[in-house]
């Protein structure tokens, strides 16, 4: 791939990655619905999917108006951001615990589309195309309220379901314990 050396290029480079980047998404939030105990998070995750889809379809839009095609990168950024949430499934029992990893997974990748939307409309409309900046802050809204909705869930009850799961009580001496010789 040619070297980047405009703003233009930039943009396009920007967008090939944002599209990489749901694309990966799409495969993935069935699998993080699927893995969460709450029906609640699980409900989130589905409704993001069908967000996700859209957004994926806003890019194709705005490729069409460029008339370039939306592949060509690979967004190795999500790639690592999900296999980050994979392992957090598979390592760990369908309890609030997971829950709260898998919320903090998506939170990560919530964060990571955010400041690829908002990058990439702020270069639309610095070259001029406010279709496309349009377009972008509409996504870049949803993600917001995605990563709101995650960080209510989490602190409405997640987080604190998963703090009352323990295997074991940690051992803690009182007053007394000790022996003396």
């Amino acid at each position: 791939m040619a070297k980047v050396s405009t703003m233009e290029e930039l943009f396009i480079d920007e967008l090939r990655d944002l599209y990489d980047a749901e694309r990966q998404l799409t495969r993935a939030l069935p699998k993080m619905a699927d893995a969460a105990a709450s029906g609640e998070l699980r409900e989130a995750l589905e409704e993001h999917l069908e967000q996700t889809k859209g957004q994926v379809d806003r890019l194709e839009q705005i490729f069409s108006t460029l008339d370039e095609k939306p592949s060509g990168k690979k967004c190795a950024a999500m790639a690592g951001l999900i296999k980050e949430g994979d392992e957090m499934a598979s390592d760990s029992e369908e309890t609030p615990v997971r829950d709260a990893g898998l919320i903090a997974a998506a939170q990560k990748v919530e964060h990571y589309e955010i400041a690829g939307y908002g990058s990439a409309r702020a270069h639309a409309r610095l070259i001029g195309n406010e279709e496309a900046a349009k377009l972008l802050e509409e996504t870049l809204q949803e993600e917001k309220e995605a990563d709101e909705k995650l960080n209510n869930l989490a602190e409405s009850m997640i987080n604190e379901e998963a703090a009352g799961v323990q295997k074991s009580q940690p051992k803690t001496r009182t007053a007394g314990s000790h022996r003396s010789h």
